[in-house]
């Protein structure tokens, strides 16, 4: 079938509008739109059979897009003013088409003797139209992927939604003081609501939190201030206890603003905004705008950890005993009970971990500081203290004497497979 005899069939099913011809043709030329073809379609139809074929009268809407296909002007103009109180640079236009219309598509395809998938949805060619012109209009690009801000248009309801995906910004932190959790801990002995049996919690005096502050609490305000959203949500890559500092090197982490309302932020003013705001118990380092990618790759970080912790014995220790049961624990697997400070919140199972460098020095008969390279997942303070014969081997099962984690702190935080340099997981990034 030719495209002529094509378009003289379906100018002959009844009303049909220039955009609507076009589409069933749409596979078959490039650089016109939809409309520009089936204008030319209608003026050869109309040459070649020596007689006119007008256009639509005002009264004969299209019987397949009802129109609709006269309308991208006006949801792009309304586009326009729904995005314009947010920061972005990418976008992607989405159409919910009533299923009348779907049908009429159908049908028409059928009237002509096409396959029902030939030349272009309705749907396709309002979300490029509608988008294109977007596009033009707030100088930006569309995303097929993940773009900023999702447009939707309802048909039906004549209705537009604009949907806003997080922005991120990636760094490592660094805890200075003890007793500071990483995120937000709700009370446990009213769940976070600050009363208990309609008077306020004793616990935690009506804050809802187990603790005053929190490096999320330090940290993620100064970014959502800054982006202007609605939200703001802290991901670690794991998570060092509450007692202990993190140094050197910092833990990464992200985060999320929902909503964001800008996104164009100087990380480098962040950094000092943060670091100003948490007033010496937290700082950060490295800020980047990141993608949403980084969220899985921080949070699935398989990370080494080096630890530097001072330990309590019960009972004096010698020299060679201590050097003796150094160098057993060093390079060793240790099978590891799921300790028992933290069976009420994680299944009690049996893991293994390895001991990559362990090395340290007496204080003392009673006092040692030690230094430990291990893998991810290895509790260093059950290694220590042997957790009742939950962990094996242990320095207290070697010595065998009870010994005890005083100080912890952590000092590095290292990935065997790091993205954190990869310029594909931050925006506007020329890292090579």
């Amino acid at each position: 079938m030719t495209v002529l005899s094509t378009a003289r069939r379906a100018l002959d099913s009844g009303p049909l509008c220039d955009a609507c011809l076009g589409r069933l043709v749409a596979d078959r030329s490039f650089g016109l739109t939809n409309r520009e073809r089936g204008r030319s379609l209608r003026v050869a139809v109309a040459l070649e059979d020596d007689e006119p074929v007008g256009d639509l009268e005002p009264d004969d809407p299209c019987w397949v897009c009802e129109d609709e296909s006269d309308r991208y002007e006006e949801w792009a103009d309304r586009a326009v003013h729904a995005v314009g109180p947010y920061e972005f640079d990418t976008y992607q236009i989405g159409t919910k088409v009533p299923p009348l219309l779907e049908e009429n598509d159908r049908l028409l395809r059928e009237e002509v003797g096409l396959e029902p998938d030939a030349g272009e949805p309705l749907k396709s060619e309002i979300n490029r139209e509608v988008g294109k012109r977007l596009g033009a209009e707030t100088d930006t690009e569309v995303d097929f992927q993940r773009p900023d801000v999702l447009v939707l248009l309802d048909l039906a309801t004549d209705e537009l939604e604009v949907q806003v995906n997080s922005a991120f910004v990636y760094g490592r932190y660094r805890k200075l003081k003890r007793d500071i959790p990483q995120t937000k801990w709700p009370c446990n002995d009213c769940g976070g609501t600050g009363l208990k049996r309609g008077d306020t919690c004793e616990g935690c005096g009506g804050s809802g939190y187990r603790y005053d502050e929190s490096v999320e609490q330090l940290t993620a305000p100064v970014v959502l201030d800054a982006m202007d959203g609605e939200e703001a949500v802290f991901h670690g890559a794991g998570r060092e206890d509450v007692d202990a500092l993190m140094l050197e090197s910092g833990r990464p982490f992200v985060i999320e603003i929902k909503e964001p309302r800008t996104r164009d932020v100087d990380p480098a003013e962040l950094e000092a905004e943060v670091d100003e705001f948490a007033d010496g118990k937290v700082e950060v380092e490295g800020l980047r705008l990141a993608t949403h990618d980084m969220v899985e790759r921080v949070k699935e970080l398989d990370a080494n950890k080096t630890y530097r912790m001072d330990v309590a014995f019960d009972d004096p220790v010698s020299e060679d005993a201590f050097a003796d049961a150094l160098a057993e624990l060093d390079g060793a697997t240790i099978y590891q009970d799921t300790p028992q400070r933290v069976t009420h919140r994680r299944a009690d199972v049996t893991r293994t971990r390895e001991v990559y460098d362990i090395d340290g020095t007496l204080e003392g008969d009673t006092e040692a500081e030690l230094e430990i390279n291990g893998e991810g997942g290895l509790y260093v303070k059950e290694l220590v203290s042997g957790d009742e014969g939950r962990t094996d081997p242990s320095l207290a099962g070697l010595l065998d004497t009870g010994a005890v984690v005083t100080a912890l702190d952590v000092v590095d935080v290292e990935g065997e497979d790091e993205p954190f340099a990869r310029p594909e997981f931050f925006r506007n990034d020329d890292t090579e």
